[in-house]
């Protein structure tokens, strides 16, 4: 395992281009590229993107979801076509700029249980989303998320009963904000995890950097191990969460001795 800050941390700061320089001018190891606009959904993009990463390692790629990943499980066949275009040429930027995973929401929830339970069906609307990523090599992850399509326990499970190969993503706000014990996410998507998010909390409940908080990281660090998981752990905040971007390094500084002490 390894720590990493996503530049969604840096979202209204810095543009994307001007994080990654950033977080390679601290010392950060991995980070996870949160493109949020279409005009960076390019290969002139990417290039740009590569010359300021630096020494960081792209680990994975997040996409703005309300743009258009509701509309690759719908069904207007014009609506849905323009949007796997979108997808394609997104998947071969990220090729490009390194990163091996695409953390992935899907579809919006205007309710807690608005979203069929037809594992079978999402499933198959799955296989074929990631088999456009892996096309370019990367591969498509289901992250938990409160409003989104995985938003409860179970729900990783029914789909890969269907779809064995579909990989996840744990993000512990998420977890605490769907109002489920985040070790039942864990088992949910155990042998599955590619990455993690993480964030702390503070006694009045408000998010903030790993280490600033009461959640207990080396608990949950070394569930994450019993479950399989040896990947990128990437920080994701709001930019209002912290003052200074030295606050950045201590926090993964803070997770990497958690790490080296429960020996992964």
């Amino acid at each position: 395992m390894y720590s990493g800050v996503s530049t969604a941390s840096l979202f209204l700061r810095e543009m994307n281009e001007d994080a990654l320089s950033v977080l390679d001018g601290l010392g950060v190891k991995s980070t996870e590229i949160f493109l949020t606009t279409l005009s960076e959904y390019t290969h002139e993009f990417a290039q740009v993107l590569n010359a300021h990463k630096g020494n960081l390692n792209v680990n994975s790629v997040h996409l703005l979801n309300t743009q258009f990943e509701p509309q690759l499980f719908g069904g207007h066949p014009r609506a849905k076509a323009d949007d796997f275009q979108i997808l394609d040429g997104e998947m071969r930027s990220a090729h490009e700029f390194g990163a091996r995973y695409y953390t992935f929401h899907g579809i919006t929830r205007l309710k807690k249980n608005s979203v069929s339970r037809d594992y079978a069906s999402l499933a198959e609307s799955l296989r074929e989303i990631d088999g456009v990523c892996m096309e370019h090599g990367v591969k498509l992850c289901l992250e938990n998320v409160h409003w989104a399509l995985y938003n409860a326990p179970g729900i990783f499970k029914g789909i890969r009963n269907y779809y064995p190969t579909l990989k996840g993503v744990f993000d512990v706000k998420q977890a605490r904000l769907s109002c489920y014990p985040y070790q039942m996410y864990l088992k949910d998507m155990e042998g599955c995890i590619a990455h993690v998010h993480f964030s702390d909390v503070d006694e009045n409940g408000k998010i903030c950097l790993p280490g600033k908080g009461i959640f207990y990281f080396e608990e949950c660090l070394r569930l994450l191990i019993d479950v399989g998981f040896d990947g990128a752990v990437l920080i994701e905040v709001y930019a209002g969460d912290y003052d200074t971007y030295e606050e950045l390094r201590r926090s993964c500084d803070f997770l990497d001795e958690i790490i080296y002490k429960i020996g992964k």
